[in-house]
């Protein structure tokens, strides 16, 4: 097996579909087809070179400002080519749509997760930033106070039980997170002045998107906003449902689940696709460890479950249930009849992230 440099490799991982869409979006031509190929069988290809893409410590803070930088002159850059675009033909312009959605909904909502667990203020706040241009400034809560604590328990809407369909797991978790973040907040924010509620943020940032849009490219560039924030809110929903589908943790007699363990996530083996996502597809150690950098993360394959396939991958087969239940439901119930190392006490009660609180301008 190759091993990279775990530095710039690592970097163009990420940065380098972006480089290709964004070029795609300006200058038209092939570079449309090229980016979206960059994104798509690209990913598969580079998955199956059976190369190891490491990260370094040192890209911790740079790599994921890096990328949350790239989203808006790539986001914009979209909503222009998609609202003004004279210089592409309808072809050029779905491409670009396509890629750039697939881009923003697997790198840069990873990206966004990345910096809203950061301890640093204006590193919670960059991250809040992404979410919100894509009109999902809601998730920063609902994944930071409800997710993080409930995680593999039916009081958490983004984990699905076995048997569930993404389609019913979809319009469930689109309602349930954003109910469950808002009660959550308010709940956390009693006495504090409303206009501060980060709800209320989370909204008029998606509104200064929305005209943002229309400034750039007309009705047709914020009808395009619209496509493209679907688009990855639909990947973000995938990637909790393959991530977390099936996996349950024990829930006492007092309520109280156990910890989060080894055995609560699915992840992905290292790959391209891993580190396209800034390693969020090593989930198990995220949630036992939320605080780490993503280059700290380590995916150990005798105690973490493995999916059969990248993430992306696993995403696109989650859309036909039918399929999706005949690979992963066996696979859960193996995992979940030999759990591996036996977990100890049940938690006490839960509290929200450590160190990682949504975007707050009263703190």
């Amino acid at each position: 097996m190759i091993v990279f440099a775990p530095s710039l490799l690592f970097a163009l991982a990420s940065l380098g579909p972006a480089a290709l869409l964004l070029l795609g979006a300006i200058a038209g031509g092939v570079w449309p087809y090229v980016g979206l190929f960059s994104i798509t069988t690209g990913v598969v290809l580079l998955d199956r070179a059976g190369m190891e893409w490491a990260a370094a410590t040192g890209q911790d803070v740079w790599l994921p400002v890096g990328v949350g930088a790239v989203h808006f002159m790539l986001l914009g850059a979209g909503v222009w080519a998609i609202g003004t675009g004279a210089h592409l033909e309808t072809a050029q312009i779905i491409a670009l749509a396509v890629g750039i959605g697939l881009y923003v909904g697997q790198v840069s909502n990873a990206c966004a997760h990345e910096l809203i667990h950061r301890g640093h203020r204006w590193l919670r706040v960059l991250g809040t930033a992404i979410y919100c241009s894509l009109l999902n400034g809601q998730h920063v809560s609902a994944h930071l106070l409800v997710h993080h604590v409930h995680a593999g328990t039916a009081k958490d809407p983004n984990s699905a039980p076995l048997g569930q369909g993404f389609w019913r797991f979809f319009a469930q978790a689109m309602i349930g997170e954003f109910s469950a973040g808002l009660r959550a907040e308010t709940h956390r924010r009693q006495g504090r002045a409303m206009w501060r509620h980060p709800y209320v943020l989370y909204g008029a940032g998606g509104l200064l998107t929305l005209v943002a849009a229309y400034l750039l490219g007309g009705a047709l560039g914020g009808l395009g906003l619209l496509v493209l924030a679907l688009h990855a809110h639909l990947q973000l929903m995938l990637s909790d449902y393959v991530q977390h589908y099936g996996l349950r943790r024990r829930v006492g007699a007092q309520g109280r689940p156990e910890p989060m363990g080894p055995q609560h996530s699915w992840n992905a083996p290292r790959s391209f696709s891993v580190a396209l996502m800034l390693n969020a597809p090593l989930h198990s150690d995220h949630h036992m460890n939320p605080a780490h950098a993503f280059s700290a993360l380590r995916h150990d394959a005798a105690q973490m479950p493995t999916l059969p396939r990248s993430v992306p991958v696993m995403g696109a087969l989650a859309l036909v249930p039918p399929l999706w239940r005949a690979v992963m439901d066996p696979r859960v119930r193996a995992v979940t009849a030999h759990p591996g190392t036996p977990p100890g006490a049940l938690a006490p009660t839960p509290e929200p992230v450590t160190g990682s609180q949504p975007f707050l301008l009263s703190e």
